[in-house]
C-alpha cells in the first residue's frame, strides 16, 4: 500500500476513535446539580466543570432557565425535574401540562438533550401522592403529541416506599405507598419508562452500624455478607436495588427498569461516619460498580444508570450532613479526589 494511503487510513482511524462513544462513556455515572447555596459558581462555569471532568449526565431538580441556557449545544444528557408543589397543577389538566411544557421544555428541546422528565421528588407516600400518576400521564401525553415520545415522564421515590426490605426477596411496597406505586409502575411499564429510585446505604449504616457493616455499605466487602436463597450480596447497594425489583414483581410489574437518581455519602456532619475518605471510597466504588456492567445478583449483566448526589456542598440546605454531600466545594475545589 502506498505511503499516502497508509497515512490517510491512520488519520481516518484516529478520527473514528475520537468521535466514537466508548463503553466507559456509555455506562458512566451522572451527577445531581443542586442550587441551594448562596455561594455557588454561575451555571456556565458549572457546565464547564461538567465538560472538564467528563460528566455527561446531569440531574436538575427543577427547570432553572439559566442552567438550561448553559446546557445548550453541550453533549450532556439531562434529567429535568418539576417542583413538588407544581404536581397538582400538572395533574389537573392537559392545558396546564402544556403550559409547563411550553415554558420549560419547548424552548430548549432542540439544543438540550432531555432524557427524562421527573414529576416530583420523593413524594410517595405524602401530600401529593394522588396527583403523581395523572401528572405523569399528562406530561407524557404532551410529549407524545409533540413527537417527543422518546423522552419519558416518570417520578423519583425513596427507600421509604418499601415497607419491608430484608432480605431483598422479602421487599414489598409499604401499606401507605402500595396503592399509589402500583398504578404508577403499571403506567410506566405501559410506556417503557423507568422508575427512578434514591438509594443511600449511608443511612442504613449510620442508623444501625452494628448490624449494617461499614464494608457492606462501602462496596469493600470481599465475601458475601447477606445470602438470600440462591443470591449472595457483597454490598448493600445491590441489596436495596434488588429489593425494589422484588417489590415491583409483587404488584405484577416485571418490565420496568430502575434508574438510580441519587446515591452518595456525606463527607462531614456526623463524626467518624462522615469523612472525605469514606465519601470518596463510596462514590468511587459506586462509579466502578456502574462501569463494570455487572448488574445486581437479581439482574446480572443489566447495566445500572446512576447519579451521584451531589455536585456541590450547598450551604442553604439543613445544617449537618445535608450540606456535605458535594463532590466539590463552592470554590470549585474537590472535596476529595474523584475524577
Amino acid at each position: 500500500m502506498a505511503r499516502g494511503r497508509i497515512l490517510a487510513l491512520l488519520v481516518l482511524c484516529l478520527l473514528c476513535t475520537m468521535h466514537s462513544p466508548t463503553i466507559e462513556a456509555q455506562t458512566d455515572i451522572g451527577v445531581n446539580y443542586g442550587l441551594l447555596g448562596d455561594n455557588l459558581p454561575p451555571p456556565p462555569e458549572v457546565i464547564q466543570m461538567f465538560q472538564r471532568y467528563n460528566i455527561r449526565k446531569v440531574r436538575l431538580f427543577e427547570p432553572i432557565h439559566a442552567v438550561l441556557e448553559a446546557l445548550r449545544g453541550k453533549q450532556i444528557d439531562l434529567l429535568l425535574g418539576t417542583r413538588n408543589e407544581h404536581i397538582p397543577v400538572l395533574a389537573s389538566s392537559l392545558e396546564n401540562a402544556q403550559a409547563w411544557f411550553n415554558t420549560n421544555v419547548q424552548p430548549y428541546i432542540k439544543d438540550v438533550n432531555i432524557r427524562y422528565i421527573t414529576v416530583g421528588n420523593e413524594v410517595v407516600p405524602g401530600q401529593f401522592s394522588e396527583s403523581i400518576l395523572p401528572a405523569i400521564q399528562n406530561i407524557q401525553q404532551i410529549l407524545n403529541a409533540n413527537g417527543l415520545g422518546g423522552i419519558k415522564a416518570t417520578t423519583v421515590v425513596h427507600q421509604g416506599v418499601l415497607g419491608a426490605s430484608f432480605p431483598p426477596s422479602a421487599a414489598a411496597f409499604s401499606e401507605a405507598s402500595i396503592g399509589f406505586m402500583t398504578g404508577i409502575c403499571k403506567y410506566l411499564e405501559s410506556q417503557n419508562a423507568p422508575l427512578l429510585v434514591n438509594v443511600y446505604p449511608y443511612f442504613a449504616h449510620a442508623n444501625d452500624p452494628v448490624n449494617v457493616r461499614l464494608d457492606y455499605a462501602l462496596f469493600t466487602a470481599t465475601e458475601p455478607v447477606v445470602r438470600d436463597g440462591s443470591l449472595s450480596y457483597t454490598n448493600l447497594f445491590d441489596a436495596i436495588l434488588d429489593g425494589f425489583y422484588w417489590a415491583l414483581e409483587k404488584v405484577g410489574v416485571t418490565k420496568v427498569s430502575l434508574v438510580v437518581s441519587e446515591t452518595g455519602w456525606p463527607s462531614a456532619g456526623f463524626g467518624s461516619f462522615t469523612t472525605p475518605p469514606l465519601a470518596g471510597t463510596y462514590n468511587k466504588n459506586f462509579r466502578n460498580h456502574v462501569r463494570s456492567n455487572r448488574g445486581t445478583p437479581k439482574k446480572p449483566g443489566q447495566p445500572i444508570e446512576g447519579y451521584i448526589f451531589a455536585m456541590f456542598n450547598e450551604n442553604q440546605k439543613p445544617a449537618g450532613i445535608e450540606q456535605n454531600f458535594g463532590l466539590f466545594y463552592p470554590d470549585k475545589s474537590a472535596v476529595y479526589e474523584m475524577f
